[in-house]
């Protein structure tokens, strides 16, 4: 999902484009990506190397799947079976993070949640 992306409500354009502390994108989500476009499941317009480049241009920086990301799933509920969006979660949980998604199965955890 990208800026463009129209399921991402005016609302949450607007509060990326002013927000005043960092916005991050999760390397997960970049790996999301090249996944599903070798497998067939995601048609993305252009290739992956130019969507990080735009991203970065807008100064979103790129936060790494790390260690203490990894070891937070162990405690982390079942209530979303998709890894790549477990590992986000986990990821905000972990670095103190709000999450931005239209996703509505994040709901059930305990993380902060903007769409």
């Amino acid at each position: 999902m990208t800026l463009g992306d129209p399921r991402l409500s005016p609302k949450v354009v607007k509060a990326l484009d002013l927000a005043e502390t960092e916005v991050f994108v999760s390397a997960a989500s970049y790996w999301e990506m090249a996944i599903k476009t070798s497998i067939g499941k995601l048609e993305l317009g252009m290739d992956l190397p130019n969507i990080a480049a735009m991203v970065a241009q807008t100064g979103v920086q790129e936060l790494p799947v790390l260690g203490r990301h990894t070891h937070a799933l162990v405690g982390l509920p079942w209530h979303h079976k998709d890894p790549f969006d477990r590992i986000l979660v986990a990821q905000a949980l972990s670095e103190g993070l709000t999450l931005v998604s239209c996703d509505q199965a994040f709901q059930a955890y305990k993380v902060p949640l903007f769409w």
